[in-house]
This record gives structure tokens, sequence and C-alpha cells, in this order.
């Protein structure tokens, strides 16, 4: 299983972007998939997952009204829709996969991407 986020690019405070996660390998139907990201100087958090069925999204308290997570099975990929971005929004984007269900807790989770790159200009 392979996981390969894109998307990252320096933006500006208030702006939008959309990351994206292309799952190789076994169907992405099995998994759990989640994002985290890495501020800078700071240790890894969870941002937001979503299920196998489509039927429960998570997201930090920090995130919530401003972004949301999807999958598309036809395309193996999950997307996170970042809008209203802040410059505390900053850091390595990284794609989780899980057998089973959402988690936020990123020693749940299988697999992970190498990460894209979000900078927030303020």
């Amino acid at each position: 299983v392979q996981l390969e986020e894109s998307g990252g690019r320096l933006v500006q405070a208030g702006e939008s972007l959309r990351l994206s996660c292309v799952h190789f390998g076994r169907t992405a139907d099995t998994y759990a998939m989640a994002w985290f990201r890495q501020p800078p100087g700071k240790e890894r958090e969870f941002v937001a997952a979503i299920d196998l069925g489509i039927t429960s999204t998570r997201y930090a308290d920090s995130v919530k009204g401003r972004f949301q997570i999807s999958r598309d099975y036809a395309k193996d990929t999950v997307y996170l829709q970042m809008n209203s971005l802040k410059h505390e929004d900053t850091g390595v984007y990284y794609c989780a996969a899980r057998w089973g269900r959402t988690s936020q807790a990123s020693g749940d989770y299988d697999y992970w991407g190498q990460g894209t790159q979000v900078t927030v200009s303020s």
C-alpha cells in the first residue's frame, strides 16, 4: 500500500487549497483514511478522518467549519478541502490509512504518505 499526497503550496491567509491523496495497492475501500499535519517545530497532529462507508467524518476543533475531507473510490483518492486558511495551518500534511474505524491517534495508522508542504502567509 502506498499513499501519495499532492496539492501543497504557498498561499495567502484567507485563501483555499485542496490536497489530494492517491492510494496505490490494495483497494481503498478497506481503509479508513485521515489527514495529519506537522507544524514547524511541533509534533504531528490530527486534522481530519473519514471512514470506509463515507458515513462518518471527524475533524480537529481547529479546522471544524473550514476543512472538509472526502473520498472518491473510483479514483482511489482522498481529498482535503481547506478554506479560510490561517497562518497556523502551515505545516507538512500527511495522508494516512488504517484498517477499521477512524482514529485521531497517529499511532493507530498503518500506512503513511511522504507529505506535502502547505505554507500560509499572513
